[in-house]
């Protein structure tokens, strides 16, 4: 079972990015598959966290997750208010977005982190929200790059399942955009 937690703020879209994962997953044959949010305060800017469970095996577990394989931080002001890193397991992947390419960025413990400017990406494709930029879909497409395990082409079909028209079309780019340009720094 791979287990991906998504860290971010309200109104980010972090639920939307496990939803469409977990549908992606299944899309690409993948027999079991969850996604769950979990909210404190519910209003937009408060910290929140979602999840994704995805397994060749129907899943039986629907817990909370406590130590993902996978953290995916749409919002890296989160790492000052959050304990991200006590949500990853040791040795586990860590998805950024930042400016800063994976080279620039030490975080001990990881195995592998993947950088992208999803804010930049998403300004670029006019992905906004009452002019906040959303970040989900272009870290979907960092997320498929890292860790090779949904493919971009099933995360498009995922986007297509929840999206439509032009929409879809102008996720689908934006999260192209990102998987072309994200950065992975593996280690050893």
């Amino acid at each position: 079972m791979h287990e991906v937690i998504w860290h971010g703020r309200g109104g980010q879209g972090v639920v939307i990015a496990a939803q469409i994962l977990a549908e992606s997953a299944y899309l690409q044959g993948f027999k079991g598959v969850t996604s769950a949010p979990t909210f404190g305060p519910e209003r937009r800017g408060a910290p929140l966290t979602a999840s994704t469970r995805i397994s060749d095996t129907p899943i039986r577990t629907f817990s909370q997750i406590d130590k993902a394989d996978i953290a995916v931080v749409l919002d890296p002001s989160l790492f000052g208010v959050v304990n991200i890193l006590g949500t990853l397991k040791p040795r586990g992947l860590l998805v950024i977005n930042t400016p800063q390419k994976a080279e620039e960025v030490d975080v001990p413990g990881c195995i592998a982190i993947a950088t992208a400017d999803a804010a930049a990406i998403a300004i670029r494709f006019h992905l906004l929200k009452e002019g906040a930029p959303l970040v989900n879909t272009p870290m979907l497409g960092v997320l498929s790059k890292a860790s090779n395990l949904v493919s971009i082409e099933h995360l498009e079909k995922g986007l297509k399942w929840k999206l439509s028209g032009t929409a879809a079309a102008t996720n689908i780019a934006a999260l192209r955009a990102a998987y072309e340009e994200a950065s992975i720094k593996t280690i050893a």
